[in-house]
C-alpha cells in the first residue's frame, strides 16, 4: 500500500543522538520505497511543555502553530512512528509535554457523559514504538515491566483508538558494539521499506 502516510515522531531532545539517526534511517528507507512519510522532530519544535490548566478551560491556552501542526500531520496518517529512548523507565520530558499539549480532549479522544469509556478519535491509525536504552532488553521487559511502553501503547495510543501498535525495542546501548549498532540501523532501516 504505497499511498499508506506515515508519521515519524522524533521524541529525543538531542539532535545529535542514536535515535535521532534512526529517525533519519526509517524516514529515508520509507520514502525511497514511494510511501508518504513526515517527520516531527520535537526538538525542533516551538511550544509551552506545561498543559497549565489540566483539561479545565482548554481553550484558555492556545494551541501554538507547530502543535497545530503536529495535529494536522497526525490525523492525515495512517501509522505512526515513535522513536525515543527509555529515560528512568518512561520518556523523555520532551515527548511527554507533546503529549499532553497535542493529545487534547476533542481531538484524540472525548469524554462520554455517563461512560467511563472514552470515544475513541484517532481509529485507523496503526503505530509502531521503537525504544532505545541502555539495560538489556529482558531486563526492561521483565524486571522493569516496560513501563514507558505501556504508557505509550495501552496509556496514549490504544487509548485513542491506535491500533494496532506493534513495538520494537533496542537495549544495550551504552556497551554496543559498532557491529551491534550497524545491525539496529540495518533493522530500523528495514521497518522503513516495508512502511511498518
Amino acid at each position: 500500500m504505497k499511498d499508506k502516510k506515515i508519521l515519524v515522531v522524533l521524541g529525543h531532545p538531542n539532535p545529535h543522538s542514536f535515535c535521532n539517526h534512526l529517525a533519519d534511517v526509517y524516514y529515508e528507507a520509507c520514502s525511497k520505497s514511494g510511501y508518504q512519510c513526515e517527520i516531527l522532530k520535537l526538538n525542533e519544535l516551538h511550544f509551552d511543555p506545561n498543559l497549565n490548566l489540566g483539561y479545565n478551560n482548554l481553550g484558555a491556552q492556545a494551541l501554538e502553530a507547530d502543535l497545530i501542526r503536529s495535529q494536522e500531520s497526525i490525523i492525515k496518517a495512517d501509522h505512526l512512528v515513535f522513536i525515543f529512548p527509555n529515560w528512568w523507565s518512561s520518556l523523555p520530558a520532551l515527548l511527554k509535554a507533546w503529549i499532553d499539549r497535542v493529545f487534547l480532549p476533542g481531538f484524540s479522544f472525548k469524554y462520554k457523559k455517563g461512560s467511563p469509556f472514552p470515544a475513541k478519535l484517532l481509529k485507523g491509525r496503526t503505530a509502531r514504538i521503537i525504544i532505545t536504552m541502555d539495560a538489556p532488553t529482558w531486563y526492561y521487559k521483565w524486571f522493569n515491566g516496560s513501563p514507558g511502553l505501556k504508557l505509550m501503547k495501552f496509556g496514549t495510543l490504544e487509548f485513542c483508538g491506535i491500533k494496532p501498535v506493534e513495538y520494537t525495542l533496542l537495549g544495550e546501548m551504552r556497551s554496543a558494539s559498532k557491529e551491534k549498532l550497524d545491525k539496529y540501523v540495518e533493522k530500523i532501516k528495514e521497518l522503513g521499506r516495508k512502511g511498518k
